[in-house]
């Protein structure tokens, strides 16, 4: 599922993109293997992946028929639609497992690959919880941590539905929009959550980049130093890459926290829009947030006029 055959897919249907691709960070695979015991990692569905950001979700599932479209070489194995059927959680992607088949080298067969494909809202959403969840010391995105925040961000989760015209969370079903963007409003200023992430966004001093060219990137977060750094390498230094992941890798702990993620990015913008949590920008967060917070907003979304 090489990223060139979705960037012509894409071209195709006219859509703008966000695509980046991945491969998941020895802690997660770790902390999957703790969660799901019976989990095989030969059978893990995302250990490498790409991720696709699109404008709307009619986008998302135009893109989705395109990939069930017969001719397609690899094989479907399992899909996720967490758009119309959201976690409880609030989260909203739509994914798409596939067993990989290469006709040029066959030792790739049967590798287990995930296609996740977003809205920019939803991937606001996602942002946001992984940034927080950075801060507070907790997986928020796997619903570990403070119950106050797990529930503001499904809350959040479940007034952006409407704002898609998407399925909502069940826990909510028994509440109108108005009430909703009320609680949203409420519990936003009670956690004073624009103030922290507007602080989370201040934190990071510097963004140290190498010169070199190439579309692989290495990122290292390191919270306690306010400091990214962006390693790049060419295709051909793939190798070097890995082992430079694999190093940094290593050197996590109780006391040296940081955050690692090896990509493959056309460019270090392009890289900053995709991975937005690693450079801890909520920016689109809280514009849609703010938009939820306002009664302008919520009067339009009603039909109401003042």
């Amino acid at each position: 599922m090489p990223k060139h055959a979705l960037r012509k897919k894409l071209r195709k249907l006219k859509f703008e993109a966000i695509v980046s691709q991945r491969l998941k960070r020895a802690p997660s695979i770790l902390d999957k293997l703790d969660r799901y015991p019976q989990m095989k990692l030969s059978r893990m569905q995302d250990i490498g992946g790409i991720r696709v950001v699109l404008s709307s979700c009619d986008d998302v599932y135009k893109l989705v028929m395109k990939y069930k479209h017969p001719g397609f070489p690899h094989k479907l194995k399992n899909e996720k639609d967490y758009i119309s059927n959201p976690k409880d959680s609030g989260y909203r992607c739509y994914h798409m497992v596939y067993e990989y088949s290469n006709s040029i080298n066959s030792n790739y067969d049967g590798l287990m690959l995930e296609l996740q494909i977003r809205t920019k809202l939803q991937h606001a959403w996602a942002t946001a919880v992984e940034t927080v969840g950075t801060f507070l010391d907790h997986s928020l995105k796997s619903s570990q941590g403070p119950r106050e925040w797990l529930d503001f961000f499904a809350l959040v989760s479940h007034a952006f539905s409407y704002v898609e015209k998407t399925n909502g969370l069940a826990r909510f079903s028994d509440e109108n929009q108005e009430t909703v963007f009320k609680r949203v409003k409420s519990e936003a200023k009670r956690l004073d959550v624009v103030g922290k992430l507007m602080a989370f966004r201040q934190v990071i001093k510097n963004v140290t980049t190498d010169k070199r060219q190439g579309s692989i990137h290495l990122v290292v977060l390191n919270i306690a130093d306010a400091q990214v750094t962006i390693r790049t390498y060419s295709k051909s230094a793939i190798g070097q890459a890995s082992d430079d992941y694999m190093n940094e890798e290593a050197t996590i702990n109780a006391e040296n926290k940081k955050q690692v993620v090896l990509v493959s990015s056309d460019s270090i913008e392009l890289l900053k829009k995709a991975y937005p949590s690693y450079f801890l920008d909520t920016q689109e967060f809280l514009i849609q947030l703010q938009k939820i917070m306002s009664t302008k907003f919520l009067h339009k979304q009603l039909g109401l006029f003042e």
